[in-house]
């Protein structure tokens, strides 16, 4: 324990539940509170009513992309201090282009090395 960043809400909106699980249950041992959604909309909602310090998004989501859920929370004045790491396995170089024009703090290519994710929100939570 002893995490700079222990206590921090995380929401993950992943349509993965097995690796949800495991991002879950990797970021839970390192002191933040996680809550899972599993489509766009879900998230959106667990978003709105948790206020997370910090949103990680799958790209590829059933009826909201991720795209569309960083969109939105950056076109909400309440929300737009969240900070958004976005994830996905389509490809380094168009999640490299796209998930900044939508608003993304930061990105990882699945498949992601749990150290790394950890490494990048740990960032991300220093910088906010």
């Amino acid at each position: 324990m002893g995490e700079p960043n222990e206590g921090a809400t995380i929401v993950i909106a992943d349509d993965d539940m097995e690796f949800a699980g495991i991002m879950r249950k990797a970021l839970e041992r390192k002191g933040y509170r996680v809550q899972v959604a599993y489509d766009g909309r879900e998230a959106m909602a667990l978003i709105r009513e948790v206020r997370p310090d910090l949103v990680v998004l799958d790209v590829m989501m059933p009826v909201m992309n991720g795209w569309e859920v960083c969109k939105e929370i950056r076109g909400d004045v309440e929300l737009q201090k969240i900070a958004v790491l976005m994830l996905t396995g389509i490809g380094p170089n168009l999640n490299e282009m796209t998930s900044p024009l939508y608003g993304a703090d930061d990105y990882l290519d699945k498949p992601v090395d749990l150290n790394e994710l950890e490494a990048r929100i740990t960032a991300l939570l220093a910088a906010r």
